[in-house]
């Protein structure tokens, strides 16, 4: 039976605000007993294990849409992956985008063809909109079916020759790359010399892409582009048409993921020979290019609302906030659980040991690429309520576990293992929720399992074996949009412009924290661990007496 998520964030910040009101078209759902065994207890076993990989393998998205006449040669093209030593396996996902001449026939013919060859190690998939809904539409349903490792878009069309896909995939196995992009403007072996003004287009469109993400691309609206399947399925693809080009290229950018670019070969036709890009295209990749711009929808619904310590990180100075505050009770061989994206981390480190953990897959990869190359920085996956899941022969001096054991059942159990890897002495800080009357509509959206009092809390962790060494009262402001939203107002969400607010104001909330006459909406607690000397050396009670004398 799966047990319930454990939820978890970042920069000590739990996904406090709920997602965005659009509507994710994947879902993402990672079990947890996969994850145990899936998720590293170091990056840099990771890295050793990757470049020991000298092959992968590849799904190949096709949309396809009145291709009649050139759809089967692009799909021969494609053949060749299949004797590639790089591949292990190679799927290809062909979607018919309700095509009304005969490109329905032709890929039934296609897929006929194919029962009379010997099986290798292609694979082949076909399937058909009833209606015309747009290449995104048709990427989305082939992303639906994907299941190797990493996943490309092909047109059906001749432009692009699948050779170079080859090397797009040599980039992976070098550099652990988490996207490459072939590029139709770097310096490759030949091109098509066709019309300036696609090209000024393209120039165009490529730089407004890079000053909206600050990347530096040289080609956006490229159609190779080659993704971490698991990495591609959990971003939401929501645009239309061609409008996916920028979509992936800004989202990509927004998830901190590592993007490369190899020089492709380009034979563009005219629009003679079937082109159907056009200037109104153009003017929809402006609009999409603005519109993703401004978007902080960049998760796709998960278990782990991913969603929400996304939008999170649209305050990165409440971040700063918190990591000033528990900056002076931070030594320097550091357990996070929690860690999520990495933004109290980045606050934090460097330090002479930093192990930054979570539960989320999306994050433990995109923590791997944070400490590539910090060779102080670690990564694993810790449960708080799993002993078995914490660093195994390592003793640390603090643990930070901020907004994350209000989410567990077992929050005792939970501060019992965070106690377990302490050295005597060490150091504890937690972050919880104060105050039980304010649970609302967005405790039960977050999963909260609790609010904590101050002797509630205090219990707990005396309880658990631990000293209180003090107890801080933290973010006085936060009480009354917390109690608007989640009490009186009934909502399920704080909205985008509320978090930007939030980030914008952080400097004067800072200031007035500690004047104003209102209860805090969390709690800080730091803890110390008696050592051996302290509890009496585990002395039998009846014994206790003579030993302390």
């Amino acid at each position: 039976m799966r047990s319930p998520p454990r939820w978890q964030t970042s920069s000590g910040q739990k996904s406090d605000f709920a997602a965005d009101n659009e509507v994710a078209t994947l879902r993402v759902v990672c079990p947890e007993e996969e994850l145990n065994d899936q998720a590293p207890r170091d990056s840099r076993a990771v890295d050793a294990n990757f470049l020991m990989k000298t092959s992968t393998t590849l799904s190949v998205l096709i949309p396809v849409y009145n291709e009649e006449y050139l759809v089967c040669a692009s799909l021969e093209r494609l053949k060749l992956l299949g004797h590639s030593p790089l591949l292990d396996r190679v799927e290809v996902i062909v979607v018919d985008d309700g095509s009304t001449d005969q490109t329905a026939s032709v890929l039934g013919e296609f897929e006929r063809s194919l029962a009379e060859a010997p099986p290798g190690r292609m694979q082949w998939h076909f399937v058909r909109h009833d209606l015309n809904q747009g290449k995104a539409a048709a990427i989305r349903t082939a992303l639906s079916c994907a299941t190797a490792e990493l996943t490309v878009i092909h047109d059906a069309d001749l432009e692009y020759h699948p050779s170079d896909l080859l090397r797009m995939i040599q980039v992976f196995l070098e550099e652990q790359a988490d996207a490459v992009f072939g590029s139709r403007f770097l310096a490759s072996e030949y091109r098509r010399v066709l019309f300036f003004r696609h090209q000024l287009g393209n120039h165009f469109l490529t730089l407004l892409c890079n000053i909206v993400s600050d990347l530096n691309l040289t080609d956006m609206e490229t159609c190779y582009k080659m993704v971490r399947t698991g990495l591609l399925k959990s971003i939401p693809l929501v645009g239309h048409g061609f409008e996916i080009e920028p979509e992936i290229a800004i989202k990509l950018a927004k998830r901190g993921a590592r993007i490369f670019e190899v020089p492709i070969r380009y034979a563009g036709r005219t629009y003679q020979e079937g082109k159907k890009i056009n200037w109104k295209d153009g003017i929809r990749a402006i609009a999409a290019i603005l519109r993703f711009g401004f978007t902080d929808y960049i998760y796709a619904d998960d278990i782990y609302g991913s969603q929400i310590l996304g939008r999170l990180n649209r305050a990165p100075r409440f971040t700063k906030w918190m990591a000033d505050v528990i900056r002076p009770y931070v030594g320097e061989k550091v357990l996070e659980i929690g860690a999520g994206t990495g933004n109290l981390t980045l606050q934090l480190v460097p330090r002479k040991l930093y192990w930054a953990s979570d539960i989320n897959p999306l994050y433990l990869t995109y923590l791997e690429n944070v400490g590539r190359n910090r060779p102080y920085l670690h990564v694993g996956y810790t449960d708080g309520q799993s002993v078995q899941s914490f660093p195994q022969e390592q003793k640390f001096d603090t643990v930070i576990c901020l907004n994350v054991i209000e989410h567990l059942v077992d929050d005792l159990g939970a501060l019992r293992n965070i106690r377990g890897v302490l050295e005597d002495g060490g150091r504890a800080i937690i972050l919880v929720p104060y105050g039980p009357w304010l649970t609302g509509t967005l405790d039960e959206v977050l999963g909260h399992q609790r609010r904590y009092a101050r002797d509630q809390l205090k219990q707990l962790v005396e309880t658990a074996g631990f000293h209180l060494d003090t107890m801080m009262e933290f973010n006085r402001v936060g009480v009354i949009a917390w109690w608007l939203n989640g009490r009186l107002l009934r909502r399920r969400t704080f909205g985008f412009w509320q978090i930007k607010m939030l980030n914008l104001l952080t400097p004067l909330f800072r200031t007035l924290d500690k004047f104003l006459p209102l209860p805090p909406l969390s709690l800080i607690a730091v803890l110390s661990k008696p050592s051996r000397e302290e509890v009496g050396m585990a002395v039998p009670e009846s014994l206790a007496p003579a030993a302390s004398a």
